[in-house]
């Protein structure tokens, strides 16, 4: 028998069929309610649900992402466009394909000829020139080599040019008539001198002689230089005359004379 407070357990087998008719009579279940999920199926059907939500922003996704796969590669084209023209563009500029000249055959009707200043160049044929000891002598030069310093062959020139009357002649034949510059090595012993130029009989020309190597008076070895004088000639043989006349100053000795074509200065 129980003791006195405590409650008697309930006999085993005894029914419970009373628990249900104690619940509120206004509850009902969940898929019984409007709008309520179906029955057995709530839970799966809310993730299915969800997971139809999910799909939408995974395909937005994939388009923003091909997108921006398509925008890559177009902007990588046009970079290797841009980047491989800018280098062409350098390498045309470091290397320029060579201009057509005549001898490769193009250029259309100037095929063969010459442009600019080549045209103008023409092949001139060697003019005259000679020692100063082979020139025809008259009136007291003669052949000396005593004095170091000339460049004719031998290192001989003609001295004896200090008296008047005293002429070198140079027969000289040249293919056209027209301007030409004779061209004169000589020496003088450190002071300035002056003789007579004379072409075909013509009139007298002044020939300087200048003591342009600024010798000092006196070193004949010192005092070798160059000096020209602008003429005219005629077609075939010259005669070019170095002349010592009344009044010039002829302490000079010659070494080589030679011409040019035009009137020129070296």
């Amino acid at each position: 028998p129980p003791k006195e407070g405590q409650q008697s357990a309930p006999q085993q087998g005894a029914p419970t069929a009373a628990y249900p008719q104690q619940q509120n009579a206004h509850y009902a279940a969940p898929e019984n309610l409007p709008g309520g999920p179906p029955a057995g199926g709530g839970r799966r059907a809310a993730g299915g649900q969800g997971g139809g939500r999910g799909r939408g922003p995974n395909n937005k996704g994939l388009l923003i992402g091909a997108v921006a796969v398509v925008c890559a590669v177009a902007v990588g084209i046009t970079v290797a466009v841009v980047t491989g023209g800018s280098g062409d563009d350098k390498q045309a500029a470091k290397d320029p394909a060579p201009s057509a000249t005549a001898s490769q055959g193009q250029g259309g009707e100037d095929d063969g000829k010459q442009s600019g200043d080549d045209a103008s160049k023409e092949p001139q044929e060697e003019l005259p020139k000679a020692d100063a000891k082979t020139l025809q002598l008259s009136g007291g030069p003669s052949v000396a080599s005593d004095v170091e310093g000339a460049k004719a062959d031998g290192g001989s020139y003609v001295a004896g040019f200090n008296k008047p009357g005293a002429k070198l002649t140079w027969n000289v034949s040249v293919p056209k008539a027209g301007e030409y510059t004779v061209f004169l090595d000589y020496g003088v012993p450190g002071k300035d001198q002056q003789a007579s130029l004379y072409v075909n009989g013509g009139d007298r020309r002044d020939l300087s002689l200048k003591n342009w190597a600024q010798a000092p008076e006196g070193d004949w070895k010192k005092g070798w230089t160059t000096s020209y004088v602008f003429t005219n000639l005629t077609k075939g043989t010259n005669a070019i005359s170095f002349s010592c006349d009344e009044g010039d100053t002829c302490d000079a000795n010659f070494d080589r004379v030679w011409l040019k074509a035009g009137h020129v200065t070296k």
